[in-house]
């Protein structure tokens, strides 16, 4: 192998969680708390598009949400939106097993970096906070409402590549899911799918690939 970074997934690779079941009545719920009134059509505002995004960006969930308000005539702050939605994403974490074990046997070969695709601000950190992983094993951590777009899309990779120091053809993403985490081999590097490789057998793997590096 000449990959000579890896980079994981977070939600439903390295942690399992317990998703917030509904998140517009979970959203509206923030809002009135903080005296917005919400439309009597909210939940089919929700589910509306209503920002013209490029192919693979990421819209962030704040964003949509005051767009959503605004299609009704409602103005709120960028402030209250967001607030609305972090607070409104309280997920319960579960770190997978041997996900500690597969990070740190990846930062034997070189850097590591995680790679998420989400639209909720601050979530990934949280979640990080929650799970018994350490923040600090990371080299970079980088989520989709941060750099503007979202796996499958190159652009995403590169991110992360560029924060590496690397290409993104250099670039092994362990992940769950082939059609966005797997598209790292358009741009020339690896996906590693944990159901075909779990997390518990990737540190014999990554000694494997060292040696070849």
């Amino acid at each position: 192998m000449t990959a000579s970074a890896v980079v994981f997934d977070l939600f439903g690779t390295l942690v399992t969680v317990d998703d917030t079941p509904e998140p517009a009545a979970a959203i509206a719920d923030e809002l009135a708390a903080r005296g917005v009134a919400l439309p009597g059509d909210w939940a089919a505002a929700y589910t509306e598009p209503h920002i013209d995004a490029q192919a693979g960006a990421e819209v962030p969930l704040p964003d949509h949400v005051a767009a959503a308000l605004a299609s009704r005539g409602i103005d709120v702050t960028d402030a209250t939106a967001r607030r609305a939605v972090v607070d409104a994403f309280e997920p319960t974490i579960e770190t997978a097993t041997a996900a500690g074990e597969a990070v740190a046997a990846a930062r034997e070969g070189g850097p590591v970096g995680l790679l998420s695709n989400c639209a909720v601000p601050e979530l990934v950190d949280r979640t990080l906070r929650r799970s018994t992983l350490d923040p600090a094993s990371f080299d970079t951590i980088v989520a989709s409402v941060d750099c503007g777009w979202r796996k499958p899309d190159p652009r995403a990779f590169e991110a992360i590549a560029d924060r590496l120091g690397v290409e993104a053809a250099d670039l092994i993403v362990v992940g769950d899911t082939p059609e966005t985490d797997g598209g790292i081999t358009d741009c020339g590097g690896e996906f590693v799918d944990i159901a075909e490789t779990p997390l518990p057998e990737l540190p014999a793997r990554f000694g494997e690939e060292e040696l070849c590096r």
